[in-house]
């Protein structure tokens, strides 16, 4: 998924190459072996362990990108990257919250006043799990709030952001890890957007807070009619100055890379014993796409997650959703370049 890098948006003979740090999201598999391409660019992907900090990377032309940091900057009125409606990271976070075998809790609302770790503070994960915890009446507030690694050697990630933490948020000292404080029972449960390895065998310490997670996801969907995006696509401000049809060639571009990962995944449905089942489920509630593209599609989820960033102290004042996808090429995925059927693509 990778090839030598050039110059940012250099040009080979035919077409503009564009360069993406993205990590091996199944969906992006499409885009990124070459068996679906964007309308007048050349897209190499770079396949990433961690998200890439697209800034700070001269070989990057765009990436995954965290959506609270880029609501944020947006909101500071730092527009040098561009977001695309595309989120290659979202996810229900109601099985993101652990707690050890033997808790007594089992509910969202028993946190209040809890110990809780967490992956990082301002992360677009972790604000969809507090708003949760919201919802159901916690105060945020009354939380003793932790923030460290899952697990040893975990470096390279900014877990606190550029902001001032409230008082009752804290860093874990050198050496701590979630894991570790939840089993030694100084933490009452952590939040997590990925499991540790031990949740996956029989004699794990953990287990997810809700005994049925499904059931609180599926009330979710039915609530509010998105799922939370947690990572987008973006490009950078110069890139997309030099090539103002990237951002709606690139984001169909993504849309065919997803619809053609969904019509394979149903006819190669093998890949896990259950994963069929999943697929049929997931299509009769969520419909063709539960995962869509494009500013209106997302405009709800936006503008929750905007509220959410004010609400929880992450962001000091409200967020204008009009300013994260202000671009109205992007409000859907151009017709045109899907009129095909999904078996053609």
């Amino acid at each position: 998924m990778s090839s030598p890098a050039p110059s940012p948006a250099s040009s080979s003979a035919s077409s503009p190459v564009i360069r993406l740090g993205l990590r091996d999201w199944d969906h992006v598999v499409p885009l990124a072996s070459g068996l679906v391409d964007v309308a007048g660019f050349t897209v190499r992907v770079d396949s990433r362990d961690t998200t890439p900090d697209v800034l700070a990377e001269p070989g990057l032309d765009g990436g995954e990108t965290s959506f609270s940091r880029y609501v944020q900057a947006r909101a500071a009125g730092d527009d040098r990257l561009v977001g695309l409606p595309a989120f290659v990271m979202r996810g229900f976070r109601q099985r993101c919250v652990l707690v050890r075998v033997d808790s007594p809790l089992r509910t969202l609302a028993q946190l209040a006043g809890a110990r809780v770790g967490l992956t990082g503070w301002p992360d677009s994960g972790n604000t969809w799990t507090r708003a949760l915890l919201r919802a159901e009446g916690v105060d945020l507030t009354g939380v003793t709030w932790r923030v460290g690694p899952l697990t040893a050697g975990e470096s390279g990630k900014d877990r606190l952001g550029s902001r001032p933490l409230p008082a009752n948020v804290s860093a874990m000292a050198e050496g701590e890890t979630l894991e570790g404080e939840l089993a030694a029972g100084r933490l009452d449960a952590i939040l997590s957007p990925f499991m540790p390895a031990e949740l996956f065998t029989r004699d794990s310490r953990f287990r997810h807070l809700l005994d049925d997670h499904r059931a609180a996801e599926r009330a979710y969907w039915a609530a509010t009619g998105f799922v939370p995006g947690i990572h987008l696509v973006t490009l950078k401000r110069e890139v997309v100055e030099a090539h103002p049809a990237l951002p709606a060639a690139l984001l169909a571009g993504l849309e065919r890379s997803k619809r053609r990962w969904v019509e394979r995944r149903r006819l190669l449905a093998d890949t896990t014993p259950w994963l069929l089942h999943e697929l049929t489920e997931s299509a009769v509630l969520f419909g063709d796409d539960w995962m869509p593209y494009g500013a209106e599609s997302n405009a709800e989820m936006t503008r929750a997650f905007c509220e959410e960033l004010y609400a929880q102290g992450v962001w000091p004042e409200p967020i204008d959703p009009a300013v994260v996808f202000p671009d109205p090429a992007l409000a859907t995925v151009a017709v045109a370049a899907l009129s095909s059927p999904l078996s053609a693509v």
